[in-house]
């Protein structure tokens, strides 16, 4: 059978080094993931606990937009981590950020339409994009802006752009100061903005801030994913403009009928969990500490520090021109597994490495170790 041409998207090569790591460990070897941006913490106990007493009752078909009472919970998290007042109505509950991006694109670009978005970023977007007809167009950040985008460097012939704070996989953000700029820029160019804001709740020292502080007229999308420990749960959000909420239910309805139901009644008793997830957020904060000390020691000293999120973007510039080469020498000779930039930047990725702290302190401190071995001997 024929296959389409947008379906012929790249490899997200994150997913490629896992697979490498899990035959490694299935061949008996220890292995130390720093390639993906999964927490190694189970969902909060509330959250559990929550699906737990709600499983001998029926858990089926929710209405399109999400549980109302979850919806009304998001909403008071914007009040609580912002000071935002949140319509519910606005909030969208999605099948993970994924389900929210590919209904952003539905609802607001046509095919053919080109959406700028920052590179180096995260490698879905673009993907996402190809797959539905539209046409992603990078923008090559400058490590002194510390890979994002500036309002000047706004392309005047896309009809959208992603913005991404804290950003995958640099961890930097951007300030309410950044996002009057990046947003002015946008509303004088007469292009649609959708941010991704997966990682709030995840910082280190200056709180996250959102772009609705600036503007009701964006896209804001986020999940349960990180700060909250539920990745493989597949819930996530969307905030739009009053006028788009409509046009987006009648697309979730079509697309997805409804978010996973049973994640839905998890992530409602999730948002009461602040002890737990604070005190993963402890746990990340001591990894970074632990590696903005010693990969400059062993020759990774070409980083922008990270505001926030659990990663450390590193140009490895002097050590090679081929990333995907290093990254996979680096999981043979040192049982480490870490991502190679291609997956973020197409054009500079072929010298940069992401390495994830989302793992426990022992993990992390194991990792350290393994790597000061193998670039010593290297």
């Amino acid at each position: 059978m024929r296959q389409s041409k947008r379906g012929q998207v790249d490899p997200f090569i994150v997913m490629d080094v896992m697979e490498a790591a899990r035959r490694a460990e299935e061949a008996g070897r220890s292995i130390i993931h720093m390639e993906v941006g999964q927490p190694s913490t189970p969902a909060p106990a509330a959250a559990r606990t929550g699906l737990k007493a709600r499983l001998d009752h029926p858990l089926g078909y929710t209405v399109a937009l999400g549980l109302p009472e979850l919806r009304a919970g998001i909403a008071d998290l914007y009040k609580r981590w912002y000071g935002v007042d949140l319509d519910p109505a606005r909030v969208v509950v999605t099948p993970g950020s994924s389900g929210a991006f590919m209904l952003a694109f539905a609802a607001l670009f046509d095919a053919g339409d080109r959406v700028a978005l920052g590179e180096p970023g995260y490698p879905s977007y673009r993907q996402i994009l190809r797959a539905m007809s539209l046409e992603p167009v990078g923008i090559q950040t400058d490590p002194a802006h510390r890979y994002q985008p500036q309002p000047h460097e706004i392309p005047a012939d896309v009809a959208g752009l992603m913005l991404a704070s804290p950003g995958n996989p640099s961890g930097t953000m951007l300030s309410l100061q950044d996002y009057r700029g990046l947003l002015g820029r946008a509303r004088e160019l007469g292009i649609s903005v959708i941010s991704d804001e997966i990682y709030h709740g995840l910082s280190y020292g200056e709180r996250c801030h959102s772009a609705l502080e600036v503007s009701d007229d964006v896209y804001v999308i986020n999940s349960f994913s990180k700060y909250f420990s539920m990745t493989g749960w597949r819930i996530g959000w969307m905030v739009v403009p009053e006028d788009h909420i409509r046009t987006v239910e009648r697309i979730a309805q079509n697309m997805f009928i409804c978010p996973p139901h049973a994640s839905q009644v998890a992530a409602l008793a999730a948002l009461d969990a602040v002890d737990e997830c604070e005190a993963n957020m402890a746990t990340y904060a001591e990894n970074r500490r632990l590696l903005l000390e010693a990969l400059p020691k062993i020759g990774f000293d070409r980083i922008a520090p990270p505001d926030g999120a659990f990663y450390i973007y590193a140009d490895v510039s002097d050590l090679t021109d081929d990333s995907r080469a290093l990254a996979a020498e680096i999981l043979e000779g040192a049982g480490v597994a870490v991502t190679p930039g291609l997956d973020f930047d197409p054009l500079r990725g072929v010298q940069t490495l992401r390495f994830s702290y989302a793992r426990s302190t022992a993990d992390i401190a194991e990792g350290i170790a393994r790597l000061t071995r193998f670039m010593g001997a290297r």
